[in-house]
């Protein structure tokens, strides 16, 4: 067990509790990092574990680039920076989010399939790699083209997959672009306008999807970061409207979440769901009908769950949706103990942080060196106790060790001293050890 410990002397100022020689001058230089401790166990925190992918979504998106004359270099530059910003924070793959890029142009071109890039660093690249054509505003032509690439597999595109399209334009168009626009929304497209220009607002309005204040933005090229966390949001959520996804995410938990596919007469859900990679562990549910959500407990943390909704309709088929959830990692505690109020005979101590995950703390306390110990029992919601009838002028180890539902413990040690029977009682300032 690794221990660093500290009292409060009669003379004022904290006492060392080192035995080896040149002690003094070890408290004198290490006295700025005595907040740090380690477990009972003599083990270090354990390294952070990846975080859950911030996407948690699954759909392909496409990019509708103004790239015509009418967009001056600049423009197009920042345009590009922002669709990078964009996107960014989602996960890509075949089972996130997949994207392509259609340039307007006199002709419209794809730059890339929705399969080509896989990861934000390649993504990242291709965009940044993109070239202006120049040539005419055609955009009810490169809308046509987006209608056939956005359900087609030759350009990498997934059936069953929710389709949004974020257009960027300065607001001019040389074309017709209403019926090809409202073609793609009668297909289920979710359709973003991002307007640079003025442009005719009744004319954007109509091709954006309903409604148009959710959907449409106007907004000088230099000010576009101002709109990205808002349009990143709801790019994210059109495409989860329609999914199955995760929300409430914890070390041990998440709410699983799905559109009303069924309902209580037409069938039942078949739910599956267990770590990837790890077949025998899957374990499998049937959900009623008329349910849209359901909470999944007593998950291990740090982990990538596989999840699969199957609709078990009587009337027609539905087909299943997937996702994958990964739990958050194991919170800790306690990560610090605090020492305070300090008398001949008692002491209290305190800790955190405290923890749902957490059923019960034990406070095992025992004068030093050697000596009977004590054992306290707290509730899991408690943050303190105040360990009484204890022997004046000594010093006590004292050990909170947090006792998980799971059955995993946590245990952390400080050292303190009592007063003196003699020394009035007071306030003293407190002593911190905590765990980074």
């Amino acid at each position: 067990m690794t221990e660093l410990g500290l009292c409060w002397a009669p003379s004022g100022g904290f006492k060392a509790l080192w035995a080896a020689p040149g002690s003094a001058m070890l408290a004198k230089v290490v006295f700025p990092l005595l907040l740090w401790l380690r477990f009972a166990a003599g083990q270090d925190a354990p390294e952070p574990a990846p975080q859950p992918s911030a996407s948690n979504a699954e759909g392909d998106l496409l990019l509708l680039l103004d790239s015509s004359a009418s967009v001056s270099r600049y423009e197009f530059s920042k345009v590009k920076e922002f669709m990078w910003d964009l996107l960014q924070p989602f996960a890509f793959g075949p089972r996130d989010v997949q994207t392509s890029l259609i340039h307007i142009s006199t002709t419209p071109s794809m730059e890339f399939p929705f399969d080509q890039h896989l990861s934000g660093a390649s993504l990242r690249s291709a965009i940044a790699g993109t070239r202006q054509r120049m040539g005419d505003t055609n955009t009810g032509k490169a809308l046509a083209l987006a209608k056939e690439k956005l359900f087609s597999s030759q350009a990498g595109a997934r059936p069953d997959v929710p389709k949004v399209l974020v257009w960027v334009t300065d607001g001019f168009s040389t074309d017709d672009i209403s019926e090809p626009m409202r073609l793609l929304k009668d297909m289920g497209v979710t359709v973003f306008i991002v307007s640079t220009g003025r442009g005719n607002f009744l004319q954007l309005s109509a091709a954006a999807s309903a409604p148009s204040d959710a959907h449409l933005h106007f907004v000088d090229v230099d000010d576009l970061p101002i709109i990205t966390p808002e349009l990143r949001d709801a790019i994210r959520d059109a495409i989860r409207a329609n999914r199955l996804h995760a929300t409430d995410v914890t070390s041990s938990s998440f709410r699983l979440v799905w559109p009303q596919l069924l309902s209580q007469d037409s069938g039942f859900y078949s739910l599956e769901y267990g770590p990837g990679g790890d077949p025998a562990a899957r374990r499998a549910l049937q959900v009623p009908g008329a349910q849209s959500s359901l909470v999944l407990t007593q998950l291990a943390p740090a982990t990538t769950y596989e999840v699969a909704l199957t609709p078990e309709s009587n009337v027609h088929y539905v087909p299943p949706q997937r996702t994958r959830v990964t739990t958050l990692p194991e919170e800790i505690s306690p990560v610090e103990v605090l020492i305070s109020d300090c008398g001949p005979r008692s002491l209290q101590v305190s800790w955190a942080p405290v923890l749902d995950a957490v059923a019960s703390y034990q406070v095992l306390y025992g004068p030093l060196p050697g000596g009977s110990a004590r054992l306290l029992q707290v509730d899991g919601g408690h943050n303190s106790t105040v360990l009484e009838h204890l022997a004046p002028n000594t010093t006590y180890l004292v050990t909170v060790t947090a006792v998980y539902r799971s059955g995993t413990e946590k245990s952390l040690s400080a050292k303190a001293c009592t007063l003196q029977a003699t020394e009035a009682q007071g306030s003293r300032p407190r002593e911190q050890h905590r765990l980074q």
